[in-house]
């Protein structure tokens, strides 16, 4: 197993990170969270996990460990995939994912693209004592250039499986969040922009 990545970054892409690791360009499947931390030609460690299939090898790469681990342990239940899982981590950090299936939150599951309610009410029987306690380490936001923050996040919306006409709107929707957070100095949060997106979505649905 791939426990880790760790070099300079050679490419990014919507949803891809490629890591120059000994010479060799390693291709890492990530979410828009993670991708907003790297910058091309600059070190990055990640944290991996690699997925087998008969006709495939996908590594995914994840910020931490923390991330990685609850990403290996959604994946025990039922019918949650690895992109599921990863779709899950795109919207919610880890700490988020405990303390919705702590309190039974129906409503955080189903803002996943994917995931219905009955698909969310069978997750939290199945995860609600697998995942362990909030831990404290949800507060690290993941902030984006000001004006990288629309490419970004309409890459994550698409990569999600929206039309591109549903991003253009969802993207529209929060542009005013993102940009009274830049006219304070700030930088707009890839995490905070795209939960706000789907939730524009799931009401338009």
């Amino acid at each position: 197993m791939i426990a880790f990545v760790s070099g300079p970054v050679a490419a990014l892409a919507p949803d891809t990170a490629v890591v120059e690791v000994g010479g060799i360009g390693m291709a890492v499947q990530c979410t828009p969270g993670t991708l907003a931390r790297l910058k091309v030609g600059q070190p990055a460690r990640l944290a991996t996990s690699l997925v087998v299939r008969e006709d495939s090898l996908t590594l995914y790469g994840f910020a931490d460990d923390d991330e990685r681990q609850t990403f290996e342990l959604l994946q025990t239940a039922s019918g949650v995939g690895p992109r599921l899982a990863q779709a899950m981590l795109a919207v919610h950090t880890p700490d988020a994912l405990r303390r919705a299936f702590a309190a039974g939150d129906e409503k955080a599951l189903t803002a996943v693209p994917g995931i219905g309610k009955k698909g969310a009410q069978k997750l939290l029987l199945e995860l609600r004592d697998r995942l362990g306690e909030p831990v404290g380490s949800a507060g690290a936001a993941v902030s984006a250039p000001a004006g990288g923050w629309r490419d970004q996040l309409h890459a994550a919306l698409v990569g999600l499986g929206y039309a591109s006409r549903e991003a253009d709107d969802a993207v529209s929707a929060v542009a005013p969040q993102a940009e009274s957070v830049a006219a304070e100095g700030g930088t707009p949060q890839v995490g905070q922009l795209l939960r706000a997106a789907l939730q524009t979505l799931n009401r338009a649905r």
